[in-house]
């Protein structure tokens, strides 16, 4: 909560706004505009490797499935608020190459999913990606959305044995030691 409050401080003394932050709807269908056609790069190679291997089907649509999904895509809003709206901005104001600083936030969104391998390389990659649309195009909607379906796109598709359920820190170290 300490930490928390020191975010919520920052943008006061920052004077940001919703819109500086990426939380309207303003540039939304610019970013989505971004965000689909490199999404859809990384999606269609995953689904033609799930589909082959046989670790993905079509299964009916029910409401465990449309919770489960609603409750990781505001996770994932979540972190695209901490990676983008604060440490982006923050850097953007030190940094004044843009590229550098989604670089960095990329590099900052790879670390905070380690030790989990598959994590790592994925979010620093993401990371470096949306932080260059979020530049360009201030909202964390689509972003936001392009990594819950990424996400979990990801967890389904790769070994059990190194995602650990999508966990990170202890929690991956000590996966499926009880």
């Amino acid at each position: 909560m300490v930490l928390w409050g020191i975010i919520l401080v920052s943008h006061v003394v920052h004077r940001d706004t919703l819109r500086s932050l990426g939380l309207t709807f303003g540039e939304a269908r610019e970013s989505a505009q971004l965000v689909l056609p490199i999404a859809l790069a990384f999606y269609v190679p995953l689904l033609a490797f799930g589909f082959a291997r046989h670790v993905l089907a079509i299964v009916p649509l029910n409401w465990h499935a449309l919770y489960s999904f609603l409750g990781y895509a505001v996770w994932c809003a979540f972190q695209q608020y901490l990676a983008q709206s604060y440490f982006h901005n923050r850097l953007m104001e030190a940094i004044h190459n843009r590229h550098l600083s989604s670089l960095l936030v990329g590099v900052i969104f790879g670390s905070a999913h380690i030790p989990n391998p598959i994590l790592m390389v994925a979010t620093t990659v993401a990371g470096f990606v949306f932080a260059e649309i979020f530049a360009r195009h201030r909202n964390i909607w689509p972003i936001a959305l392009a990594q819950a379906v990424g996400g979990l796109l990801l967890a389904a598709v790769s070994p059990a044995s190194l995602m650990h359920n999508m966990r990170v820190g202890p929690g991956y170290l000590f996966y499926g030691l009880r």
